[in-house]
């Protein structure tokens, strides 16, 4: 797949996130269940997101990646339980649309950090990938990925 890389303005946008460690293989059994309990937290105050669902990445190790897992909102919300608040900070950000199956979404990275290293940036924080699609309703292969990487 061809991608297209841009330098955006990341506005910051609050959040509410569970924050866990995982290997990717597991990502199918602790997904669903933590974006469950965001949306049970939000549903609490009538609150809806604002974009699609999302996972942060604070690491790259594949067996123990340290994740948030979560969705943003148009004000701050207040966490329960595992649920907590955050944010999407304020920042340059370079960002590219992934199409096709998660697994394959490595390559989405590979080009983006060629493109970061080609334009004298550096990586500046976690990654996101925002989820575009329902992949219960979506062939793998129309699975679209917003891969977002602040820069410096």
């Amino acid at each position: 797949m061809a991608y297209e890389c841009e330098l955006i303005d990341q506005q910051s946008r609050p959040t509410l996130v569970v924050r866990l460690r995982t290997a990717v293989e597991r990502f199918p059994e602790v997904l669903g269940p933590a974006w469950g309990s965001v949306m049970a937290c939000a549903g609490k105050v009538g609150a809806t997101p604002t974009d699609a669902p999302f996972v942060a990445y604070y690491n790259m190790d594949m067996q123990d990646l340290d994740i948030e897992v979560g969705f943003t909102f148009a004000q701050p919300l207040e966490g329960e339980g595992d649920v907590r608040q955050g944010e999407i900070p304020t920042c340059k950000a370079v960002q590219c649309m992934h199409m096709g199956p998660y697994d394959e979404v490595g390559s989405a990275y590979e080009v983006m950090a060629m493109w970061i290293a080609e334009h004298g940036l550096q990586h500046a924080g976690p990654s996101f990938e925002f989820y575009l699609n329902d992949p219960q309703e979506t062939p793998p292969a129309e699975l679209l990925t917003r891969v977002v990487i602040p820069v410096r």
